[in-house]
């Protein structure tokens, strides 16, 4: 477009040279054709748009947004309009309290209250994309300045007005999947009214007071030492019922000695013991009773 309105001025320069009577008159006719020239390069080059992959275009033409969508790839359009792109692809805008980390610089958290009176930091990640189709009514009804205008306020407004139906530790514990859901579907509602699609809802992050994390800290240090001490009552009671069954063991085993052994039998097992003592090697002697008795070994 601009060269047509370079075009435009060097034709009216051109018109004036020739309509002189001095020698630069003769240009004149030179310079209309450099003008008309430069004109209808700018034209041909303002009917070619070339919308990039993953945007699409919004014509205007003297402030009146066109409802025909541009697509990626080369388009024909009126040499005179006006494109304004649009990002269709996915885009994150993250809300958070550490520096540098968030869309916007500083601490962007937000701090809401819960059903029982406790300040809860909230970090948040909002994964949305514009609608295609819906791109002429976004740049008639928002603007190019969608972030700021909905999806920011919309997402703090929805956490906040949940956020008071859940006690702080259930928003940190318990509940946090139910409140995720239900602050998808009321941000998800107000989004598809301004043609935005709200793809995934992140809550990243949830701080709670530092006494109230004290607190869950101590009952959690609590539910342990409990576990290991019924884990050790457990073993004890395991090995108490180990000595038990030992000692009705060695019980019954002595009670079959007293009553099943004969003299004849310990007589028998006697003999066995004095055949395998002939047997070694080493030096010994051995006195035999009268065969009642277990005879004296003598020896090294």
């Amino acid at each position: 477009m601009f060269l047509s309105i370079v075009g435009v001025i060097i034709l009216i320069v051109g018109f004036v040279l020739s309509g002189q009577t001095s020698a630069a008159s003769r240009y004149g006719s030179a310079v209309k054709i450099a003008g008309l020239v430069f004109v209808l390069i700018g034209i041909s080059l303002s009917m070619f748009k070339v919308i990039d992959a993953g945007e699409v275009g919004v014509k205007t033409v003297f402030g009146k947004v066109d409802n025909e969508v541009l697509y990626s790839g080369l388009n024909v359009i009126n040499p005179i309009a006006e494109v304004t792109p649009f990002d269709v692809k996915t885009q994150n805008y993250t809300m958070s309290g550490v520096h540098d980390e968030g869309s916007k610089e500083g601490d962007d958290a937000l701090r809401v209250l819960s059903a029982d009176g406790l300040e809860v930091v909230i970090d948040l990640s909002v994964l949305f994309r514009v609608k295609a189709s819906s791109a002429p009514d976004i740049l008639k009804e928002i603007g190019t300045d969608y972030l700021q205008k909905i999806v920011r306020p919309v997402s703090r407004t929805a956490i906040r007005d949940n956020a008071v139906s859940y006690d702080a530790v259930a928003l940190y514990s318990s509940k946090r999947d139910e409140f995720q859901a239900k602050i998808f579907a009321t941000i998800n509602k107000s989004f598809n009214k301004r043609g935005l699609e709200l793809e995934q809802l992140l809550v990243r992050n949830i701080t709670l007071p530092a006494s109230v994390k004290a607190s869950i800290e101590s009952k959690i240090n609590a539910e342990q030492d409990a576990q290991k001490m019924t884990f050790v009552l457990q073993k004890e009671r395991q090995e108490a019922e180990r000595k038990r069954v030992e000692a009705q063991g060695i019980a019954d085993y002595q009670k079959i000695l007293s009553t099943g052994l004969s003299d004849r039998q310990l007589q028998y097992e006697s003999i066995l013991a004095q055949k395998e003592i002939a047997k070694s090697p080493n030096t010994k002697v051995i006195l035999m009773g009268n065969g009642k008795g277990t005879p004296i070994i003598l020896g090294n």
